[in-house]
Parts: C-alpha cells; structure tokens; sequence
C-alpha cells in the first residue's frame, strides 16, 4: 500500500508533508468555527441566517484570495506564496478571538478567508507538478486526507474547550488555538523548492514573451476547462459545505445532542472523511479520474439523502457518520490532480486556482441559502436540498470533462503559451 511513497524522493517528501501539514490547518481553522456557530447564536443573539452569512463571507472572500494566489503562484512561485498564505489567516484567527461584536468578526472573518483561499491553490498545483503521474493521484489525495485530520483537530479542541471553559469566553480562546501550528508548518515548508516544470515554462514565458494574466484562462482553447472545471467545483462545495458548517448545529438543534455529543457524531464523520480520502487517492489512479467522481457522487447523493431525510435513531445516526464523511468529503481527493492535469502549465495555479475558488465563492452562498431555507422547512432537509443538487452539477461537470490519468505534465504542460491545450494521455 505504501511501496508509492518509499519511491518518493527526499524533495518529494518534504513536499508531501509540507503541504499535508499547510491543509490541515486550513481545514482546522475553517472548521473551528462551524463548532463556534451554537456558542455565537447564544452569545451575541444572532439568527442562523447571520451565522450562515459570517461563513459564507469568508468563503467568498477566500475565493477572491485564492483566484489572486493562483495568479501570483504562477508569476513569482507556488512555494514563496504557500509561505505568505498561512502567516496570513493565522493572524487573522488569532485577531478573530478579539472581537467584540458581529461586526468587527465579520470582518476578521473576511480578512481571513483571503489567506485560507490561497492555500489550496497554492499547495494542490505544487503537489500536482512535484510528484510524478502514476502516483500524482495517491500522492496529492493523501495529502487531501490533511483536511479530515485538520477537521478532527477542530472538533477534539473546540468541544474540550466549549465543554470546560465559560460560555463567554471560550469561543475566544478556539479561536486562539487555531493559530498554533502555524510555526511548524513554516518550518517545514523552509525546504521546499519550486517544480521544475514550473521553472522551465516560467523561462520559456519570458522568452516568448506571451501573455499569461489573469484573463488567460478565459482564452478559447482553455474556455471550455474553465468553466467544466469551475462547475465540477461548485457542485461539490456547495453541497460540502452545505453539510459540514450546519452540521454541528443540525446535530444540537434538531437531534437534540447536547455539545460534547454533537463534537463526538462530527468527529465520526471526519474518521468515515479520512478513510474516504484514502480509498478515493489510490481509486483515482487506479479507474481514473471521472469514474472516481462518479462513484463518489453516487454515493453522497445516496447517504445524504438518508442522513438528512430519513428519521433514525441515534445509534444509527452515529454509524452513518462513516459513510457521510467517506463519500462527501473523500470525493475531493481527485480534485486536486485533475486540475492540475486539465490546465497547462504556463496557466495552471490561475486556471486551478479560478475554477476552484468559482466553486467556494458561489458554494458559500449556498451555506447562508440553507439558513435561509431552514426558516420555512427542516434544518435536515434545507441541507439535503442543496448538497444533492451540488452532485447533480458535479455528474454533470464531469461527464463533460476528458480523462487525464497518468498525463506527463513535462510532455503536456511545457507550452508557454496557454492557447495550447495539454495533450491528454
């Protein structure tokens, strides 16, 4: 199972755990304020539908920041803006904990989203260009498998805390930890080099002197990639996050379970998320990208129509959990070697970036939709509408896309110019 990894070089390594390392924070300051979402509405008064708004602005304003990473990835390195990305939203987390209205974490919550939205850009390119392509798929899907580990992290420290601490403080001081990794990360990432893939289309750029900014992407060889790849996305975070920010609050207000409970059934569903991202790694070099996503997109329309619909008893509920977290979130596993594989070089961290980026902006709409909708129907069932018409698109998305499994990106991607679409192996 692990004989792909041992065939890794040092660099190679290092950057695999580097950006294992980057995600994981990413999902556990992302996530820590789903758990904070309660504490909120009881703290400050504030309704679902401003609590949806709060994750929805950070969301849109990380795809703003993650669409500008990606182009900054592509002119001045993938590594130097990884570095910049994660100074940037641990700051703003630990501000987060001193706010003192809705106002001012509104803000903060902005200003943060702008750095966690380069992340991903900036670390699923690097992986995507640093391994080679028979293990690109189980390489860049493990390091994916961060987001469940960065997940539990949130849900282990935000319920000790919540469930220990004064109700009036202990949101603030989730909102410190989250802060806290930050310097090893950086540590490691110390010893990362740019792909050499990206350095020799980055020479051949400027020799030929091709335009390669932000519109480049909308150019009509790399159209059609574009919007199939920023559809695909959409369609997967909308209905992601459509379940993983109200879950908590799906958990206490309509299952009735109480804090420590409801961090209990979430931190099942990261363990069931972290085996999917596995299975899906190896699955996406083993029957290729598009079948992966279809069988994954099956799969969640199947359990979360059951989870959210469907009344069960809690013992049921909890053993759900694995199959909820193994289908909805390990589907992402593909995402980030496909895109990679789909966009030439010379484009590749805006392209990804965009498309991505286009997909949380407009899924995070979907998160303040659901509060919306939760006013006039059941939590459960306001989450099961959108999450099943996300994978709907996302079929859709990827019927329309080509198959790019095992594609050299050093034959297909060293065009400098964008006009060239990669060959497709």
């Amino acid at each position: 199972m692990l004989d792909w990894y041992k065939e890794l070089t040092a660099g190679e390594k290092r950057t695999f755990w580097g950006c294992f390392g980057g995600w994981a924070m990413d999902a556990m300051d992302v996530q820590l304020f789903s758990f904070l979402i309660p504490a909120l509405i009881a703290t400050w008064g504030i309704t679902a539908t401003g609590a949806g708004a709060l994750a929805t602005a950070a969301l849109i304003s990380s795809a703003i920041g993650g669409w500008i990473c990606g182009i900054l990835c592509d002119r001045f390195g993938r590594v130097r803006i990884m570095q910049f990305t994660i100074l940037w939203y641990a700051f703003f987390t630990l501000l987060s904990g001193f706010t003192t209205s809705y106002e001012q974490l509104f803000v903060m919550r902005v200003l943060q989203g702008l750095g966690f939205g380069g992340e991903w850009a900036a670390g699923a390119v690097l992986m995507g260009e640093i391994i080679r392509p028979q293990h690109r798929g189980k390489a860049v899907g493990c390091v994916q498998s961060a987001y469940a580990v960065g997940w539990a992290v949130a849900a282990i420290v935000s319920t000790l805390l919540l469930t220990l601490l004064p109700a009036e403080y202990a949101w603030r001081v989730v909102f410190f930890v989250g802060v806290l990794p930050a310097v090893l990360v950086l540590y490691i990432r110390r010893y990362i080099k740019e792909p050499e893939v990206f350095e020799e289309t980055r020479q051949a750029v400027r020799a030929s002197g091709e335009d390669t900014g932000p519109l480049a992407i909308f150019r009509p060889a790399v159209l059609k990639t574009t919007i199939l790849t920023s559809l695909l996305a959409l369609g997967l975070q909308g209905a992601s996050y459509s379940i993983t920010t109200w879950l908590p609050t799906f958990l206490k207000t309509v299952r009735g379970l109480s804090t420590s409970s409801a961090g209990y059934y979430v931190f099942v569903v990261t363990a069931g998320a972290f085996v999917g991202y596995i299975v899906s790694a190896y699955l996406s070099d083993a029957i290729g990208r598009r079948r992966n996503f279809l069988l994954f997109s099956v799969g969640s329309v199947a359990i979360v129509a059951l989870y959210t619909y469907v009344p069960v008893s809690d013992p049921v509920m909890l053993l759900l959990g694995v199959p909820l977290g193994f289908f909805t979130v390990g589907i992402y596993s593909a995402l980030g070697p496909y895109f990679t594989e789909l966009f030439p070089t010379a484009v590749r961290a805006s392209g990804q970036s965009f498309a991505y980026n286009f997909g949380r902006s407009l899924g995070a709409v979907v998160v303040t939709l659901v509060g919306m909708l939760a006013q006039v129907m059941p939590l459960g069932e306001a989450i099961g509408v959108f999450a099943l018409a996300g994978y709907v698109l996302a079929v859709i998305a990827t019927m329309l896309l080509p198959e790019t499994r095992g594609i050299d990106l050093h034959r297909a991607g060293q065009a400098a110019t964008p006009l060239i679409v990669p060959e497709r192996a």
